[in-house]
């Protein structure tokens, strides 16, 4: 195998149009030679989320000259490049088959082998980028379309401890941002705002927080926090809310990810110090890395927490992903279709709807 890899990753999966490209030699730590993200944050404000028809055609007129940056950017051309990764799911198909079907052309034009990448897995991938991470490891996903603990025993090998069974972590956030009055997206803008309250103001629900393993719930929260906004008649009002909303987030994944922890050294019968991965867009929260920092130290985990740049959706995790799908010959041929839903572990039961029985 060539000593030096070089990919290209594009993401496309919801509001961010992304390209990058990352480089590997021999099994050293990656390096990220570019990772050009244009949001799309303008165009879906006024509406208070986003809209997945302006988002795809903000992909379309975007992607060529995001990947073209990101390869200028990179001092590379295509034909240095070993393979072209795209994400083909989960997401908004509208918008993942803009940067799927382009990679596809590219990889045909060039002669490369195309990765369709799990954005889940780029996520679970990614602190990679930056540490050597040995497998197993306990990981909870949080982002604006996913909330999980899964256990990352490989490359495709992934088992589900727990998921949302309503909202994801995100998606609370930034509704709880808009019924506070804050601009889209609202998840940073509540935690910056949430500093200035006080966190013990508001009793707020903890759903299913004594029942369902490490499951998640978060639509009574958000339900609560809109009740209590009918009843706020100051800016300091505001605040406490924000802070008591994120204090309450806090004080459920505390409990849920102890939950996990404990599964997880059950189901691999470990008792020595391994890695906690807290990944996705919400793993940039400040507070929640402290929280999940300091349950690591009473049960003996190592946290790890993707730099800020790569918490939310980037490229740059979808080229390591196709990296290393590339030297398990795991490639895709130009047939595969994006998937609106593609969970990690196929075995793990769908969780959201009604008639859930959670014990």
């Amino acid at each position: 195998m060539k000593r030096k890899l070089a990919f290209l990753g594009i993401e496309t999966s919801c509001d961010e149009t992304a390209a990058s490209i990352v480089t590997q030699e021999n099994n050293e730590l990656p390096k990220v030679l570019s990772n050009v993200v244009s949001s799309q944050m303008e165009e879906h404000g006024k509406f208070g989320g986003v809209v997945p028809e302006l988002a795809a055609r903000a992909h379309v007129e975007k992607i060529d000259f995001i990947i073209n940056k990101a390869l200028k950017d990179s001092g590379l051309v295509l034909k240095d490049l070993d393979g072209i990764a795209s994400t083909a799911g989960p997401g908004l198909i509208v918008c993942l088959n803009v940067g799927l079907n382009v990679g596809k052309s590219i990889a045909a034009f060039s002669k490369k082998p195309l990765f369709a990448i799990n954005h889940l897995e780029g996520h679970a991938l990614s602190p990679g980028l930056e540490n050597k991470i040995n497998f197993p490891y306990l990981l909870l996903l949080i982002s604006g379309g996913h909330s999980q603990y899964l256990i990352v025993k490989g490359l495709g090998k992934y088992k589900q401890l727990g998921t949302t069974i309503d909202d994801a972590l995100g998606e609370a956030f930034d509704k709880t941002g808009k019924m506070l009055g804050l601009d889209y997206p609202g998840g940073e803008k509540v935690e910056k705002i949430a500093k200035k309250g006080d966190k013990n103001f508001f009793k707020l629900p903890k759903p299913i927080i004594n029942k369902a393993g490490c499951n998640l719930s978060f639509a009574g929260l958000k339900t609560a926090v809109l009740r209590e906004t009918k009843k706020i008649n100051s800016e300091k009002m505001k605040y406490n809310l924000a802070a008591s909303f994120q204090n309450t987030i806090n004080i459920i994944l505390r409990k849920k990810t102890l939950i996990a922890m404990d599964l997880f050294r059950k189901n691999l019968s470990l008792n020595k110090k391994y890695p906690f991965v807290v990944a996705g867009g919400v793993a940039a929260n400040k507070s929640i890395r402290e929280s999940m920092s300091s349950i690591c130290k009473d049960k003996n985990f190592t946290p790890i927490f993707p730099s800020l740049k790569f918490c939310g959706d980037n490229a740059a995790m979808i080229a390591w992903a196709g990296i290393q799908r590339f030297k398990k010959n795991k490639k895709n041929d130009y047939s595969f279709s994006a998937k609106s839903r593609w969970p990690l572990d196929k075995s793990a039961p769908y969780m959201k709807g009604p008639g859930l029985k959670l014990d």
